[in-house]
């Protein structure tokens, strides 16, 4: 098979290896109560070069006030390092990571190599004409755990780093029929299992959501399993589900100027989906995982679907269409479906860029947690805030159905403006199967950044995957 993707190149080489002399020397320190000459700045990742007398040089990297000092401050140092060794084409430079366990944060070591490898990612595949920046080499020093420390945060980061890099792409490259080949090279780069279900198929079984939301559109849908079959190879399985809303034109209800730029970043729950599946798979994990992806292009022509068209979804349930712009619910709608038919979860999870309202609620700080399941929320909640891809639990209280009951269907697909991040995920909760655990996590303001963060180059972010990890983690 011809591959159709370039891998992202790590920007960073980090090497465990004997400190040397002449080799740029890194040391991280708290922030002084008060600034002087010679001494960090107070914001975490703020940098201070130095040259000694003997012709060495050091480089302090702030991690904050000290009483805030926590794994979050590691990250954030670290991919602030990354970008500054980057900037000023520095080739080599060393870190004694022993002497972080005088902050007294346990994950320290490991949230500074993530920060270091998240914060050296770019994008710029389509750049002509730059030069190929350089890649410095880190060499590492520290106790009997480095090595495998260091095995897994190069592991995970990649997986996060395929996220972003198929974020970035855009419309005219990753469209649903080449996502699907894209998932199926990566399964057989990762021995995993794949099943591609053509739009063909998908209007067969009668997934008419999908389909409809596709029908716009030159490329036809496809629903992409992702399968690992966990260490052991047993047990029922942890079901991701992800939107991949190729590009969003919001159909007939059509976005203006301003709300269409970016929607190549509507497909980042696939995304998320996908590097988690990864990021399993390379770590080991015990638990069995299969990502379930719902991809459609959601477009304007003769044969798109309308306001006031009603549907038939692979439930059975028929949605009436209020907003053909609400279409990432209606390709989950089906997705969900089929993996509580199909795949006897032991819980479900879906990540979605599914609405503005959950944006205007949260801001670009925390994504929307809704759940029909106390334990499986609360174990999302703590592996968000161990992680920092952090949730905000919002209500499902049946009241709200109200606002979606169908007129002449059995459910709306838009209930307004008002509680709009609640009513999509009341709309999913229709999907579900009572028995089965069920988490919706509305990622629409922690896709993509608009600028440069301490460890996230502006643009697709692959939130998520950090998070499905270390949730996936807790299982064992």
């Amino acid at each position: 098979m011809t591959k159709t993707y370039t891998a992202p190149a790590p920007g960073i080489n980090l090497v465990t290896a004997a400190q040397q002399p002449g080799r740029l020397t890194v040391q991280f320190e708290a922030a002084p109560e008060k600034v002087s000459a010679g001494e960090p700045g107070m914001s975490t990742g703020d940098v201070l070069f130095l040259r000694n007398a003997d012709g060495s040089s050091a480089l302090t990297v702030s991690l904050g006030k000290r009483e805030k000092i926590r794994a979050e401050s590691f990250r954030q140092a670290g991919g602030a390092l990354a970008a500054w060794l980057i900037k000023h084409n520095v080739e080599q430079a060393q870190i004694d990571t022993a002497a972080l366990a005088a902050f007294g944060v346990g994950s320290a070591e490991s949230a500074l190599l993530e920060g270091m490898l998240l914060g050296a990612f770019r994008f710029g595949r389509y750049k002509s004409g730059e030069e190929t920046p350089t890649i410095p080499t880190v060499s590492l020093s520290g106790g009997d755990g480095l090595e495998q420390t260091l095995d897994e945060a190069r592991k995970l980061a990649a997986a996060v780093n395929l996220a972003r890099d198929w974020g970035h792409e855009p419309a005219n490259v990753i469209n649903p029929v080449t996502l699907a080949e894209r998932v199926t090279e990566l399964a057989s780069e990762y021995n995993l299992k794949v099943t591609i279900i053509d739009d063909n198929a998908l209007k067969e079984m009668g997934a008419g959501a999908i389909h409809a939301v596709g029908k716009g559109s030159k490329t036809p849908s496809r629903l992409i399993l992702l399968e690992y079959p966990g260490a052991d190879g047993t047990g029922d399985p942890v079901v991701l589900v992800g939107k991949a809303i190729t590009f969003d034109t919001g159909g007939y209800s059509l976005k203006d100027s301003s709300n269409i730029l970016g929607m190549k970043y509507d497909k980042c729950g696939a995304m998320a989906t996908i590097g988690s599946v990864v990021a399993a798979a390379s770590l080991g994990l015990k638990t069995r995982v299969i990502g379930v992806v719902a991809a459609a292009e959601n477009m304007v022509s003769g044969e798109a679907y309308r306001p006031d068209d009603i549907l038939t979804t692979l439930s059975g349930k028929t949605v009436e269409i209020i907003s053909t712009d609400a279409e990432g619910r209606l390709v989950l709608a089906d997705a969900l479906t089929y993996a509580a038919r199909n795949l006897n979860p032991r819980a479900m999870v879906d990540f979605a860029t599914l609405t503005g309202a959950c944006v205007v609620a949260l801001g670009k700080v925390r994504a929307g947690l809704l759940s029909t399941d106390d334990g499986l929320a609360e174990a999302l909640y703590q592996a968000g805030e161990a992680t920092h891809e952090r949730l905000w639990r919002l209500p499902l209280d049946e009241d709200y159905d109200q606002q979606i009951k169908g007129d002449d269907g059995d459910i709306k697909n838009s209930g307004g403006r008002e509680a709009g991040a609640i009513i999509g995920g009341t709309f999913l909760k229709n999907f579900v199967v009572p028995a089965v655990p069920w988490a919706h996590i509305d990622i629409a303001g922690m896709a993509s950044v608009a600028k440069d963060m301490p460890y996230c180059q502006k643009g697709a972010t692959g939130f998520g995957v950090r998070l499905a990890v270390a949730y996936l983690k807790g299982l064992e």
